[in-house]
């Protein structure tokens, strides 16, 4: 019975390429993409478990599914990723109707498990495959001018908070050649710029080449020479001086490093089990401006974490202002199953004192943010355009190797174009300019 489907995805780039390779697999295995959910009749759900709103997301959806489902025989819902790979139980009970779960490390199973599921309910691929990185897989990108490539699974650090180690295993790295190979294809399609993904990207390893990620970045970025390279994400403890070496060196790689810190009490670091002090962070920072000076650096901050007391939490404010972040991804703190700080640590923070917490965050984050953009009106920098501007199809927004948003006009240009462009306004979030002449 030949199938159409759609994929919803929730969560980080990850799951966005993850959700590429998923989309590979079902078209080599006879399954034809849709161009919208109301055309498919097969319904993924490409979940995250990181983030309490990404599984909101994905409760909102399941519930506008169920009426469909009434309706619609023959409709097979899936969900797929993080949230079934430790609430497998939750899933079919709160959500009957799911025909069936995959864990993230079981893609190459879904042609055949949607096709018994028309027999079979709730069915559950959950095992972990501490060798599987989808080798000899081709995604089926979803864009033509910037690409995601996963160069590592998986994750060892256990952080206190962080669900990743139980629903994506072990660390595991995607070999050296075939990294390096990969770049080099995506530049002779004509991608232009390319991130490279891990939920500790940093800490890849070749064992069998003896390469670190400083090596891996080095090598790609000699294999694709026109291309801006990127990554994420990073932790603290892995930074090498090495690493930020190859970046200043080389013109490709981009002068952005997301780094994230979580808290700025070293009390809390080590019941976070981060594995480093503010001040072990404070000289890394240090190490990384001493190296590349126009660095823009960006991070991940948690309010209200498990017993944080108030000069705590202005510590994580002074660590702000310390560091001068870009930008930051802000949240306040919600328990994840599974994690070690849900079995062994009160959430003892009220929910109002984080929530204010947070908003003192975003706060001073935005105020520090506007001062950064600000200080960019009247420089000229490279811009990469990659799309349509959300408000006018005649305008472009793009990046600067910083990762700012550039909003311009379009004129005679096109995504793809790389382009001088003089900043002339600026928000908190985004820059304004005006095209001075193509790179």
């Amino acid at each position: 019975m030949s199938s159409s489907f759609y994929i919803h995805t929730f969560g980080c780039q990850m799951n966005l390429a993850d959700s590429e390779i998923v989309t590979s697999i079902l078209t080599d295995g006879g399954f034809a993409r849709a161009g919208d959910e109301a055309s498919a009749d097969v319904v993924l759900l490409n979940s995250c478990a990181v983030r309490e709103n990404a599984e909101e997301r994905l409760g909102n959806i399941l519930t506008q599914l169920k009426g469909r489902k009434r309706r619609q025989r023959g409709l097979v819902v899936g969900v797929l990723g993080c949230v079934p790979q430790f609430e497998r139980e939750r899933v079919f009970s709160d959500y009957p109707f799911v025909d069936f779960i995959v864990g993230p490390d079981n893609y190459r199973e879904l042609a055949g498990i949607i096709e018994n599921s028309r027999e079979q309910k709730h069915l559950a691929s959950l095992d972990y495959d501490q060798a599987e990185t989808y080798a000899g897989i081709d995604p089926v990108r979803t864009g033509t001018i910037s690409a995601f490539l996963p160069v590592m699974r998986g994750c060892n650090n256990y952080c206190a908070f962080c669900v990743v180690p139980v629903t994506r295993g072990r660390e595991r790295s995607v070999g050296y050649e075939r990294v390096v190979a990969e770049v080099a294809a995506l530049s002779a399609a004509g991608f232009r710029e390319v991130t490279l993904l891990g939920q500790n990207v940093n800490s890849w390893r070749d064992a069998k080449e003896g390469l670190d990620f400083a090596g891996l970045l080095d090598g790609v970025s000699l294999a694709a020479p026109g291309m801006r390279i990127r990554f994420t994400t990073s932790h603290p403890k892995d930074i090498s001086e090495s690493l930020v070496r190859v970046i200043a060196a080389r013109p490709n790689l981009c002068n952005h490093i997301h780094l994230p810190v979580q808290s700025g009490s070293s009390r809390m670091l080590d019941l976070m089990k981060r594995g480093h002090t503010r001040q072990e962070y404070l000289d890394k920072i240090a190490m990384i401006r001493r190296h590349i000076p126009d660095a823009a650096i960006t991070t991940d901050l948690i309010a209200g974490f498990c017993t944080e007391t108030e000069e705590e939490h202005r510590e994580t404010l002074s660590l702000m202002e310390a560091v001068g972040y870009d930008t930051a991804f802000m949240f306040h703190y919600s328990v994840r199953p599974g994690t070690w700080a849900a079995r062994n640590l009160p959430d003892d923070v009220p929910e109002a004192v984080k929530k204010r917490r947070l908003q003192e965050i975003i706060e001073l984050q935005t105020s520090m943010s506007r001062e950064i953009y600000r200080c960019e009106i009247g420089q000229t920098v490279e811009v990469l355009a990659e799309a349509e501007s959300r408000r006018s199809s005649s305008q472009l927004m793009g990046r600067t190797k910083t990762n700012r948003a550039v909003v311009f006009s379009r004129g005679e240009f096109n995504p793809g174009d790389t382009l001088l462009v003089k900043i002339t306004g600026a928000t908190s979030a985004t820059l304004m300019g005006v095209v001075q002449c193509p790179v």
